[in-house]
């Protein structure tokens, strides 16, 4: 046994990474989809912010709602990517469906310039698994991340046409990281657990310019998750003669991964009551990621750097209210890729993306419904000059995405 553990560090450890890192740092893993209505309107939502997700869009919208507002909703989606290597053949994600709950509560005060909210939903997360013999065995398989913030939030109306706000928002991560060791499917595998909480804080400004025009920002700071758990090498048959024997392994193991702090801009124009046009420009500072070390209990620590790129999504919204409570609206996202071909990593699914969607509400005097479809499109992706795992495998290829989503939200004011 002690022969393999010797140069686990040499063959293990940096391919481990390329996947690791990757898999939970990526835009694909961000969801900014918190709210039906936003989503139906391409998430260009900052400046108007007139319902109780306002809270993760801009809480400085709360002010807009007096008394109590209960907003709850779920958000479906079906992921499809398919990897075509140069070699021939393709391959599909297995893990194509996910279920993403959020939960927003708002109180506006009758008689105080100020109103409260508490949200909890996720903005990270998803998970994706590839067929062990996809031929990245030993970059990346599979990888699961699950995050969820509680967000309480205080807005306060400084003057009739300006409001501010800021909160607090906790923060779980736990993460779970395969790869396999050797190319031989089934025969072998590496994996990471680990969990953590973070705190950390969201802000946002929403000015009337003009009776038809607002201005909405929003910030939310970044979080560094120090995730404590363990790691499981296991090897099935002998490979000599790197793996001369069977075994299996498990240590104490952390690593620590900062997610991105994020940034949106957006204005309002309504030209009439029945019309909402908005823009957003919305920023993710993926920069941040610029090594990550894995540590174990007996294996020694590994550091790789990374050339990470901040990235943009451009939003554009518009809602038609069409009268006794009702409204339907459409939009658009423009979404840049933010991970170079050097590190490329099929857990990601990172390229330029298009969404489209469109959708329809009711908003009576104290129940609200919202429904949205969301589609999803990257142009195809051919990544070149990835780099090799250990075993001279690597991520080069061409990838395909396509998204489907749907998404409902119920309200009751009270």
């Amino acid at each position: 046994m002690n022969a393999p553990i010797k140069i686990f560090p040499q063959i293990i450890l940096p391919t481990l990474f390329f996947g690791v890192a990757q898999t939970a740092l990526a835009t694909g893993f961000r969801l900014p989809d918190q709210d039906a209505f936003a989503t139906a309107r391409g998430e260009a939502f900052v400046a108007t912010a007139d319902n109780a997700a306002a809270i993760y869009y801009n809480p400085a919208g709360l002010t807009q709602l007096p008394g109590h507002h209960l907003r709850a909703g779920l958000y479906g989606l079906y992921l499809g990517t398919t990897y075509r290597p140069a070699a021939g053949g393709s391959y599909d994600n297995q893990n194509q469906l996910h279920a993403v709950p959020q939960f927003f509560y708002t109180f506006g005060p009758e008689t105080l310039p100020l109103a409260f909210g508490l949200g909890v939903y996720s903005p990270f997360g998803l998970s994706s698994k590839w067929p062990q013999d996809s031929g990245f065995r030993t970059v990346a398989t599979e990888g699961s991340l699950t995050y969820m913030t509680a967000n309480p939030v205080v807005a306060w109306k400084v003057l009739p046409t300006l409001s501010i706000a800021g909160g607090v928002m906790a923060s779980y991560c736990e993460m779970e990281l395969e790869q396999g060791l050797t190319p031989i499917p089934n025969n072998d595998l590496f994996r990471f657990r680990g969990h953590d909480t973070d705190v950390g804080f969201n802000l946002g400004l929403r000015w009337e310019l003009h009776p038809k025009l607002v201005l909405g920002v929003t910030y939310r700071s970044e979080s560094t998750m120090n995730l404590e758990g363990h790691s499981t090498t296991v090897v099935n048959t002998p490979v000599p003669p790197v793996f001369p024997a069977a075994f299996a392994l498990q240590q104490g193991a952390s690593a620590r991964f900062p997610f991105p702090q994020e940034a949106v801009v957006g204005l309002s124009y309504r030209p009439t009551p029945s019309w909402n046009i908005e823009f957003n420009a919305d920023w993710t500072d993926w920069s941040r990621l610029k090594s990550v070390t894995l540590n174990q209990s007996i294996l020694p620590a590994q550091t790789l750097a990374f050339d990470w790129q901040s990235s943009f999504y451009f939003e554009w919204g518009a809602t038609r209210y069409l009268g006794n409570g009702w409204a339907v609206s459409a939009g658009y996202i423009y979404n840049q890729n933010s991970v170079p071909d050097e590190h490329y990593s099929p857990l990601v699914f990172d390229m330029d993306r298009h969404f489209l969607s469109v959708g329809a509400g009711f908003k009576g005097r104290r129940f609200t419904c919202d429904a949205a479809y969301q589609f999803g499109y990257g142009p195809a992706r051919t990544v070149s000059g990835s780099v090799p795992s250990a075993w001279g495998q690597t991520t080069d290829g061409r990838y395909d995405f396509m998204s489907h989503a749907l998404f409902l939200m119920l309200g009751w004011k009270f």
